[in-house]
């Protein structure tokens, strides 16, 4: 066990919050996160003793928030996971999180950190990513709250968690993500929203800017140069401002919003780079990345 640091905001009564998800989508980044917030963090307690890990959390005078990862490590004690959640949510304010993210991220932290799976080394990770997502399905179905991994790193993760569970009130608190990126490329498979700009002028077809990106000034000009241009900046900068507040509202902590254009160099680059101006100005939280700007016309 680890025990953090003095709470950084006391919630009216204990809560305890169970962190779940897939191996490799960062439980160990959002615990770690955690105990600096001051939660009583548990790393892989087993299933039968939550119950009374929550009683302990409720009447003990010293911990006021507790936060303990639950996976697939647990095996068969998965099963029993969904009746004692019910139960513990009876003793006090519980919160289920769970982490996924997609195949192709998780593929690649594996490669990266070179830890087998869980589940084992007698079948591809691959396998064994699907055979979790199976396993894990009915936990996931009755989560508080489901988190794709993917769009961050790890301290982008680590700083998303510390705003969202603070105790602090989150009207304000949602976090934008603006992507760029080339249609030839993919479209990002975490978008909430897509906007197609290739009804603009290409400045791709201009020998001088030809090998520079949206974000160089000379290029941003010439796109902006246009009433279209001009007119789809104003125009989706007030959709997003209506929309955002009715999403904080139905409880959504991130939105991920993307911008589209043939090799994602030039157009879309300009426009998300555009767009976090104005809802920064608005004053909401907002991030760009430009997935497709380096990559070969």
């Amino acid at each position: 066990m680890k025990q953090g640091s003095a709470p950084v905001a006391s919630p009216a009564r204990p809560e305890l919050l169970i962190i779940t998800g897939l191996s490799g989508s960062g439980k160990g980044s959002v615990l770690k996160a955690l105990e600096d917030l001051g939660y009583y963090s548990v790393d892989n307690l087993p299933i039968d003793l939550i119950p009374k890990f929550a009683e302990l959390t409720r009447e003990s005078p010293s911990i006021r928030s507790a936060a303990l990862v639950v996976d697939v490590r647990e095996r068969e004690g998965l099963n029993r996971f969904p009746a004692i959640y019910k139960k513990v949510r009876r003793q006090l304010a519980t919160t289920l999180l769970f982490l996924e993210a997609d195949d192709q991220t998780l593929l690649r932290r594996f490669s990266e950190t070179r830890r087998p799976h869980p589940l084992g080394t007698g079948q591809p990770v691959a396998e064994s990513i699907q055979s979790e997502r199976l396993e894990l399905a009915p936990i996931r179905a009755m989560s508080d709250m489901v988190l794709d991994t993917a769009k961050f790193t790890a301290h982008e993760l680590r700083d998303f968690i510390r705003e969202k569970f603070r105790g602090q009130r989150e009207e304000s608190k949602i976090v934008i993500y603006i992507n760029s990126f080339g249609f030839r490329h993919g479209v990002p498979p975490d978008s909430d929203l897509v906007f197609d700009v290739r009804f603009l002028p290409n400045p791709n077809y201009i020998p001088r800017f030809k090998k520079l990106s949206g974000r160089h000034p000379s290029v941003a000009r010439y796109i902006r140069s246009f009433p279209q241009t001009r007119e789809f900046v104003e125009r989706i900068s007030q959709l997003l401002v209506y929309l955002l507040p009715h999403y904080i509202r139905e409880g959504k902590s991130y939105l991920t919003i993307s911008f589209g254009c043939t090799g994602g160099r030039h157009r879309s680059v300009m426009m998300a780079d555009e767009i976090r101006k104005n809802l920064v100005r608005a004053g909401y939280k907002a991030k760009t990345a430009h997935r497709d700007m380096e990559k070969p016309a």
